[in-house]
């Protein structure tokens, strides 16, 4: 076993971990994090795979993917921050 495929198996088990956080969360917040967190393991995951199948085009998709993660935890948080506003 190559080096970059424990790191890709560490990183899958740590995301799979993060996936409990995100079913059973006690706030949405909880779970925002941890969404952003398997994004964020997903990236590297491509990462490691474009350096084990030397392809760099995973690399541009990571960098896409990484984007649109980004993108997407802003508008929720924006969209919960609104909603725990109505509380008040």
């Amino acid at each position: 076993m190559t080096a970059v495929t424990i790191i890709i198996t560490v990183l899958g088990i740590t995301a799979s971990l993060a996936l409990y956080r995100v079913i059973f969360g006690p706030t949405p917040w909880d779970r925002l994090i941890a969404v952003n967190l398997i994004s964020s393991k997903v990236v590297m995951i491509m990462v490691a795979a474009a350096v084990f199948f030397e392809r760099r085009i995973y690399l541009d998709v990571a960098l896409v993917y990484a984007i649109i993660g980004f993108v997407s935890i802003i508008a929720i948080s924006k969209f919960l921050e609104g909603e725990d506003t109505d509380r008040k």
